[in-house]
């Protein structure tokens, strides 16, 4: 197998200075093959007994042949993982300036209460009446995600942002059902998260984009004239993914409103109003929380997520199976409302169970650790430290819009205009220099777009050294020092991938020969 396919390797001609080794290693950045690569037949870390023999089940799907899993011995299991973890980038390692994402620090008191045996150990299936504590604590997460939004239901269950989104929009769709209204199309800003549309599709709908007018913010023209009866819901997020506070957002939700539709809110960047704004005054009538984002759960690796969502009053009816309910004998998890009136029509489940345990102990944990004043700071240095970034590097690089940011701050490639340098290179040059690059290209409305979001979590002497680094490079690129980008990553572990042949000829798995 061809274990350089689809990028340069170390070992590349451009390296210059950096020579190969014999082994492959540079000092003490080890190069790891691929683990089916060091594995062999005969070796094993454990001692097992022989398998009996028994007649297979599997009539002519039986497997004749050995399943090839790699063996190897204890040690060099250990050390395959561990040198592989010190080839990733954390945010235990430094800043993780991506925007729309939202890399923070994760408090370690969270993780410690999370991995109480009360919490920890449970399983799904007790008795509720050994799971008293854990209902009590969904319960109280629940009531603080209402306060803190103005609205008066959630639901629990989702397991991430995109499936609060879904969960929404099946709310949604359940409660004009509800009335006997099908209506097919959902709008969506241009300036949207990208799994918005997606998920109204899945949903069944038609997607219709709004687009933005020069401030970086929805056209409140273009929306009213979207408007009509066929119309099930605008999906907003806000603040937007240009970094900017929807200030027309009153007039929004009254257009959405007069037009017999639902307001959808993408709430995954809450952090940015949280304590400020309560989404339920500005007319919402549902938003997801990406509780990563937010509350400093986990992030990232595909889970575990989750994304409770908070509905209206006119949407309440139609959430998601189970809620906890606090009676007489205690919590409970109730399936079915005996109160439920004409027309209301649940849709189910979104999920086994009631969500992501883990999750809901560490965002509790974060919140009361906090209090309600710390979780206003929150708001307020997430976006101080953005407009920091800012005002700072405005000289260096070029504003994609005017006046003041949120929580992420969007820049675009104009800057490097007849440098030779493009907006890849620029941001892996910044590997080079220690630093994780910001999001590129992305929002799509802004041509080579970065997106920094520097989170509430870093401190000034962190962005100082941020800000040095970028604005260097930045300089270098106007003075004509193309080389210093065009080659680079040349110190990681990796150099540059070539995208495109590995996007075409991706090696998914090891073959032998």
């Amino acid at each position: 197998m061809d274990r350089s396919q689809g990028r340069r390797t170390r070992d590349s001609a451009a390296a210059g200075p950096l020579q190969a080794t014999a082994a492959g290693n540079r000092a003490l950045d080890i190069e790891e093959p691929l683990i089916f690569e060091q594995g062999a037949e005969d070796r094993c870390g454990v001692d097992l007994p022989p398998p009996p023999d028994v007649a297979p089940r599997l009539g002519g799907l039986a497997r004749s042949e050995p399943i090839g899993l790699p063996g190897l011995s204890e040690p060099q299991v250990v050390r395959h993982y561990t040198r592989l973890s010190q080839k990733n980038y954390a945010i235990d390692l430094g800043l993780y300036p991506l925007g729309s994402c939202t890399m923070k620090h994760n408090p370690r008191l969270n993780e410690k209460l999370a991995r109480l045996p009360g919490f920890a150990d449970i399983h799904p299936l007790q008795p509720e009446a050994t799971v008293q504590g854990a209902l009590r604590l969904i319960d109280q997460l629940a009531h603080w995600l209402k306060v803190l939004t103005g609205m008066p239901a959630v639901a629990m269950s989702p397991a991430a942002g995109a499936h609060g989104e879904l969960c929404g929009l099946m709310t949604v769709r359940a409660a004009l059902e509800g009335r006997g209204d099908a209506r097919k199309r959902v709008l969506v800003p241009d300036s949207a998260h990208g799994t918005n549309p997606a998920t109204a599709a899945i949903c069944g709908y038609d997607v219709e984009a709004i687009p933005l007018n020069n401030r970086g913010r929805v056209d409140l023209a273009a929306l009213r004239s979207g408007l009509d009866g066929d119309v099930a819901a605008f999906m907003l997020t806000n603040p937007n993914t240009c970094g900017l506070f929807e200030d027309e957002i009153l007039e929004q939700a009254a257009a959405v409103h007069e037009a017999g539709a639902y307001f959808y809110c993408d709430g995954a960047n809450f952090n940015a109003i949280l304590g400020r704004v309560r989404p339920g005054d500005l007319g919402i009538d549902c938003m997801h929380i990406n509780l990563h984002k937010t509350f400093s759960t986990p992030h990232g690796g595909g889970g575990p997520g989750s994304g409770p969502v908070v509905l209206s009053e006119a949407l309440a009816p139609y959430a998601p199976r189970p809620w906890v309910v606090h009676g007489e004998d205690g919590f409970r998890l109730v399936e079915h409302d005996d109160d439920t009136a004409p027309g209301e029509n649940p849709y189910g489940r979104m999920k086994a169970f009631h969500g992501q345990m883990g999750m809901f102990v560490r965002a509790l944990s974060y919140m009361m650790s906090h209090g309600a004043d710390g979780l206003r700071q929150v708001a307020d240095d997430a976006v101080l430290n953005a407009n920091y970034l800012l005002a700072r590097l405005s000289g260096a690089l070029s504003l994609a819009f005017e006046g003041p940011c949120m929580h992420e701050v969007l820049f675009d490639d104009s800057f490097l205009a007849g440098t030779e340098v493009t907006t890849l290179d620029f941001a892996k040059a910044m590997i080079d220099r220690g630093f994780h690059p910001m999001t590129m290209y992305f929002p799509l409305v802004v041509h080579g777009a970065l997106l920094i979001e520097p989170t509430e979590t870093e401190s000034r002497d962190s962005l100082d050294q941020f800000v040095d680094v970028v604005t260097d490079l930045a300089d270098r690129a106007r003075a004509g020092d193309a080389s210093a980008f065009h080659d680079a990553p040349i110190h990681a572990p990796r150099r540059r991938l070539d995208e495109t042949a590995a996007a075409r000829k991706p090696v998914l798995r090891w073959t032998a020969g």
